[in-house]
């Protein structure tokens, strides 16, 4: 069993790998930065994907270790994982940065959005779009020559492709249900948390670690579909916290309308209802059932990889 030790080094090994790459990528001949614009990006990089809480990126880690029965990693297994893990975290920024574009948003993890940055306004798009594209540059430095290089590229333009389609589905959902309520139901949330949340935020950092250990990941389709479900867990659990949660620990707490009035109203429908201990019954039924899932799975390592991350969930406060 690793310790709170081991893991908080692990932690702060994995945090300083990040400047090597940024400055790899920023001293890329390819793109030939005058310095005033390799002081934007620079600046752009770290204000979007540093501060996060990085639980995708170093579960790559985690995971792999886990998958070599718990053994140390090399130095170079532990920097592999470690450049896969900053590519999910490369992406959740893309990711972040265009969706508070969409969403007309006005802080992310406590600073104001990128695109509210005086002089960043619109070229917030085109920063995202640069992120994007610079994973492709970091994948390909280190992984070209590796049997399972393909895979990679495949994996990750698949999860982005299919994170874009929930981000529209929930655009379309939310525009739609202006006018139909109805349309936006129990089977079209589900819908919209599988593509948006769960695919890049449970099943990929799972997924490349598998290709790391030389695993072919068709073999593990049951894997996946419990990673899904467990995506769709961790966002319900996400939008319980927004409401009933403690606004100081999430940081949250409107609903719809930033508007004390609305948000006393729309509360105490949702008391009426007994919404939370609606709530806390799904959670015990989803963990035993992902549970169960999990311990029918026949690899050990990979059932102990998937306890672990439930684990982290489950009861989460956060």
């Amino acid at each position: 069993m690793t310790s709170e030790l081991e893991l908080d080094e692990a932690r702060a090994r994995f945090l300083g790998l990040y400047d090597r790459l940024k400055n790899e990528l920023l001293q890329d001949p390819v793109f030939d930065l005058m310095d005033e614009a390799r002081r934007y990006v620079e600046q752009m990089l770290d204000y979007n994907i540093r501060g996060g809480k990085l639980n995708r990126g170093f579960s790559v880690i985690q995971t792999y270790k886990l998958l070599k029965d718990g053994e140390d990693l090399s130095e170079e297994e532990f920097f592999l994982a470690g450049v896969l893990g900053w590519s999910i975290e490369w992406l959740q920024a893309c990711l972040l940065v265009l969706d508070d574009i969409m969403d007309n948003s006005t802080t992310r993890r406590g600073q104001l959005c990128w695109y509210k940055l005086p002089k960043v306004g619109s070229r917030a798009i085109n920063d995202g779009v640069f992120i994007k594209g610079s994973i492709h540059k970091m994948v390909k430095r280190y992984f070209r020559e590796k049997p399972y290089y393909v895979d990679l590229l495949e994996l990750s333009d698949e999860i982005a492709l299919q994170t874009s389609f929930g981000q529209m589905l929930d655009l379309v959902s939310s525009h739609e249900s202006e006018r139909d309520l109805s349309k936006y139901n129990i089977p079209a949330y589900r819908r919209i948390v599988q593509y948006k949340t769960s695919y890049y935020s449970f099943y990929l950092p799972i997924a490349c670690a598998l290709l790391l250990h030389g695993e072919k990941l068709e073999n593990f389709t049951d894997v996946k579909n419990i990673l899904i479900e467990m995506g769709i867990f961790f966002q319900i659990q996400d939008d319980f916290l927004d409401c009933f949660g403690d606004p100081e620990v999430t940081g949250k707490g409107n609903y719809g309308k930033a508007d004390p009035e609305y948000i006393t109203q729309v509360k105490n429908v949702y008391i009426e209802l007994d919404l939370e201990n609606v709530f806390f019954e799904y959670e015990l039924s989803s963990y035993t059932d992902l549970l169960s899932s999990i311990e029918a799975l026949p690899n050990p390592a990979v059932q102990e990889v998937l306890k672990s991350l439930l684990r982290k969930i489950y009861g989460r406060k956060r």
